[in-house]
């Protein structure tokens, strides 16, 4: 597991490549609140907004996953876990004031970008209450 990168992969470069070519400026694996254990992948810290690219296969992709063959409880558990981490982190992010932006790895860059700069123009004021993330809800299951 020493290979699976925890920033920097190519998915997050493909997307802050085009939000940077889009003139936004962010932090790169920061905490959002420096007192949460939650480190997002990029971070605006004015507009308020924690964005978090998902691998397909640790946080459970539906189109995507595959149960492991090997130690399938083990890593059913694990995948499990990391589902319950998100959705936790979007409530803690969200009652903070914060909107969460969660892509999949799998997401068309072009469409991530868009949507990451429409909720960083539009800042945390413009989120429905009682909806917290743009994009998807890992707690329903339904990305």
């Amino acid at each position: 597991m020493q290979g699976n990168r925890g920033k920097d992969t190519k998915p997050e470069l493909r997307l802050r490549s085009l939000l940077h070519k889009g003139g936004l400026r962010y932090r790169v694996s920061a905490r959002p609140i420096p007192d949460l254990r939650r480190t997002a992948d990029l971070v605006f810290t004015r507009s308020r907004v924690a964005v978090f690219v998902d691998g397909c296969y640790w946080h459970g992709c539906p189109e995507h996953y595959r149960p492991a063959a090997t130690n399938a409880d083990f890593w059913a558990k694990k995948i499990s876990g990391n589902r319950e981490r998100d959705a936790e982190t979007n409530r803690l992010l969200s009652q903070a004031g914060w909107t969460v932006v969660r892509i999949w790895e799998h997401e068309d860059p072009v469409r991530a970008s868009e949507r990451v700069m429409r909720a960083v123009r539009d800042g945390p004021a413009a989120s429905t209450p009682g909806i917290p993330t743009t994009g998807t809800d890992p707690a329903s299951g339904v990305w």
